[in-house]
């Protein structure tokens, strides 16, 4: 599976995953089951639209690089430039919806952030396994035009 298809099957699942985990967080950090749905939806809005333009940027670099496949060293530049973009955009909404000081919000994801950092890490990794790597971290064919193995975390 490649392409738009790759990126929305990805972005489905993840998103989906993570409505249902911070939703059920805020809940039981005390905010209403409405509030917590409301900031858990509005936040994936938000992690979509940077899921598309930061996968598509991440995607363009690779397609670029001498060495192919995810190695480790990659999928946590990944990761960490994955979630740290997206906490510029989640922080102010929750300090808006949620009624708090961008400080406050701040420390209140800071779960958040170190949990979505691994559950990046692995969701991608898993999503990888599962469906095989995109087009832009396959190795080209050798000179003989057999499929050269990739660097990947794990295989």
């Amino acid at each position: 599976m490649q392409g738009w298809k790759r990126r929305v099957v990805y972005v489905s699942l993840y998103e989906g995953i993570a409505i249902a985990l911070t939703g059920a967080v805020l809940f039981l950090l005390g905010h209403s089951p409405l509030h917590s749905l409301v900031a858990s939806v509005g936040a994936s809005v938000l992690a979509v639209v940077w899921n598309l333009v930061f996968n598509g940027l991440f995607e363009a670099w690779e397609r670029r690089q001498v060495v192919k496949g995810r190695s480790l060293k990659r999928r946590i530049a990944h990761a960490i430039g994955f979630e740290g973009g997206l906490v510029l955009s989640i922080v102010p909404f929750f300090a808006w919806w949620l009624d708090v000081s961008l400080w406050e919000a701040f420390v209140m994801d800071l779960g958040f952030i170190l949990f979505f950092l691994v559950y990046t890490f692995v969701f991608a990794w898993c999503f990888d396994r599962i469906f095989g790597l995109p087009a832009s971290a396959l190795p080209e064919p050798d000179a003989a035009g057999r499929p050269a193995q990739p660097c990947t975390v794990g295989s």
